[in-house]
């Protein structure tokens, strides 16, 4: 299987496994992109997939880019990486494989994922906007800082908000983003 054909299984796997949750595809993590972000009310899940037409060689960076930004991680791979996958990636990682089975496509979990005590909120609070920084800033009577930049204003909300509370409001703006608001 390619990688758009295991796309759409996976996310029909993700919504009737897990409650309330919010996909993105194709996320810029450092050097990387995230091919899948689950965002939940308090954990950003990433899932790097690995079809049948792929290779290991960029996985090594990849890891690193995903362990800096995500609680917990999957590799989701055909039936092809079934039998090596696990000796591509470290411990803590998931392992999906989604393969055609008699003409329908199943989706298996084969590894339940392990929480990253590596991420920080400092390293995901990098995949939000300026106006989900202010919605933040707002939230939490914050001073607007609107003369400064978004890095200024990053630092302030990490200076301020006690971690599980960012993570909370950092977890609910990427839950609740809108695209129409980019044009």
């Amino acid at each position: 299987m390619n990688d758009k054909e295991m796309r759409e299984p996976l996310f029909n796997y993700l919504e009737n496994t897990q409650e309330k949750l919010r996909i993105f595809e194709e996320l810029a993590i450092r050097k990387s992109i995230a091919d899948v972000v689950v965002v939940k009310e308090n954990t950003l899940t990433g899932i790097e997939i690995k079809s049948d037409c792929d290779t290991y060689a960029r996985l090594a960076t990849q890891i690193k880019d995903y362990d800096h930004f995500f609680d917990y991680n999957y590799i989701a791979v055909g039936k092809s990486h079934i039998r090596q996958a696990h000796k591509h990636i470290p411990p803590k990682w998931g392992i999906i494989c989604i393969y055609k089975d008699s003409g329908s496509v199943a989706v298996e979990e084969v590894r339940k994922p392990l929480l990253n005590t590596h991420t920080r909120v400092k390293y995901q609070i990098k995949l939000l906007w300026r106006l989900e920084l202010n919605n933040i800033l707002a939230k939490n009577n914050l001073p607007k800082y609107k003369q400064k930049s978004k890095l200024f204003v990053k630092q302030k909300i990490l200076e301020k908000l006690p971690e599980d509370v960012l993570k909370q409001n950092l977890c609910y703006e990427l839950f609740e983003r809108d695209y129409t608001l980019l044009y």
